[in-house]
């Protein structure tokens, strides 16, 4: 008995010391590692360029969450594990066996309270400045804990690969662009983000996913020249024409010889009537080849992202859009794809209410077959899939399986179609209704 009032009057008091004091390692690790992956990259950035070593560590720290997360988890459990053992022991030799019960009682309180939701709470508070703070401190757990944590991590890696599971060791867990667009849809559905803002950086974010495929003008659609035509047919032409590149072709659509630019060719026309004396008639010898620029092709798979730098880089505007067998598809400019940004661009040269998306009174749409469905799905917030298909006429005959006929309704992904007009094999009307 006496022996035990010794043990308890000399131990007592220093075991409950460490246990508080791996108590707050403990809440230490739960908050570094709440507040490092939580905390944003962009704004330890900024800390980091206004000259604070902390952010700067926290960048470099985040930089391989996998092994911040597995340092911090390891730390972790093991001041939880000894802090556990520790008041285990004590409250047997006070209590006898009913002290294990009551230790992991108090622990489980002391722990959940002071050493998980406290500390986390904060963390997510005051994320990038407890980042800051905490970085020197993680930043030597990580180089102390790196030989086990990466025994860890093999052993995990080999076990997943046993069950079939293949993971990359050099991939985030949210990559920056999902982490953005996530951010600006959160920020829309709450309000704080305008959807004109919305739809302009998710634009800009979609660019290296789509290719000039999906936004091109179709080459039926196309507005060409016959390099054979009389010049005096051509000036005609290019002067009524709202477009001021034209492609030139020779014998066949397909055969693309040239590019005109309506003001070379005005320049050159006049130079060639006026190069003697003021003759009209002196147009006849005129080569339209002299002013044609040389086509500029492009595969139909390149992405928007690519193929804007390819624009910048050439000085250029205008390209040809190529499938694999090299035939003409279409034609894309630099315009087509800021408006992808943007938002539609017009000027006093574009036709009026050009795949408008007006709502009619009964809360119908009538739209134009060529009506893009990612047009569509930013000025309505709608969400028609536009994987098989690139504009609503595409997508009737992608669900529909056929060529509709005039007054045929479909009905798939929560909206009503009926087909208004069709020329040839091709839709031109169509009436969208919200089921």
């Amino acid at each position: 008995m006496e022996s035990g009032l010794t043990f308890l009057d000399q131990s007592f008091w220093i075991t409950i010391g460490a246990v508080f004091f791996l108590l707050l390692v403990s809440a230490l690790f739960s908050g570094s590692e709440t507040a490092l992956t939580a905390a944003s990259r962009g704004k330890l950035r900024t800390h980091a360029d206004k000259g604070s070593r902390g952010a700067q560590k926290a960048l470099k720290i985040t930089e391989d969450t996998e092994g911040l997360i597995g340092s911090v988890l390891l730390g972790n459990n093991l001041v939880n594990i000894l802090a556990t053992s520790l008041t285990t022991a004590l409250f047997t030799q006070a209590f006898g066996e009913s002290g294990i019960a009551l230790a992991t009682l108090i622990m489980t309180v002391l722990v959940l309270i002071f050493a998980e939701v406290l500390p986390k709470t904060y963390a997510i508070t005051n994320a990038e400045l407890a980042a800051a703070r905490v970085a020197g401190f993680i930043h030597l757990i990580i180089r102390v804990l790196s030989p086990i944590v990466a025994s860890v991590r093999f052993l995990v890696r080999l076990i997943l690969r046993i069950f079939g599971v293949k993971t990359d060791p050099n991939s985030h867990i949210l990559a920056v662009r999902e982490e953005i667009a996530g951010a600006i849809q959160l920020g829309h559905s709450e309000g704080i983000v305008e959807k004109e803002d919305r739809d302009l950086i998710l634009g800009a974010l979609d660019l290296s996913d789509r290719t000039v495929e999906e936004i091109m003008l179709h080459r039926s659609n196309i507005e060409m020249i016959d390099s054979i035509d009389e010049p005096t047919k051509i000036l005609t032409q290019c002067l009524e024409s709202v477009h001021t590149r034209l492609p030139v072709f020779l014998n066949d659509p397909d055969n693309i010889v040239g590019v005109i630019h309506a003001k070379d060719l005005a320049r050159e026309m006049y130079k060639v009537i006026n190069e003697k004396s003021p003759n009209i008639s002196n147009l006849n010898n005129f080569d339209i080849g002299h002013v044609a620029m040389e086509p500029y092709f492009v595969p139909d798979t390149t992405s928007l992202d690519d193929q804007m730098r390819q624009f910048l880089h050439r000085r250029t505007h205008f390209a040809l859009v190529v499938d694999e067998y090299g035939s003409l598809q279409g034609l894309i400019t630099l315009e087509d794809i800021l408006e992808e940004i943007v938002g539609e661009i017009s000027d006093e040269f574009d036709p009026k209410d050009t795949n408008d998306i007006r709502q009619s009174n009964d809360g119908s749409y009538i739209l134009e077959g060529s009506t893009t469905i990612r047009d569509l799905n930013r000025a309505n917030d709608w969400s028609l899939p536009d994987d098989e298909a690139n504009t609503l006429a595409g997508l009737v005959m992608h669900e529909a399986q056929m060529i509709p006929t005039v007054g045929q309704v479909f009905r798939f992904h929560g909206y009503r179609f009926e087909v208004i007009e069709r020329k040839a094999n091709r839709i031109t009307s169509i009436k969208v209704t919200s089921i």
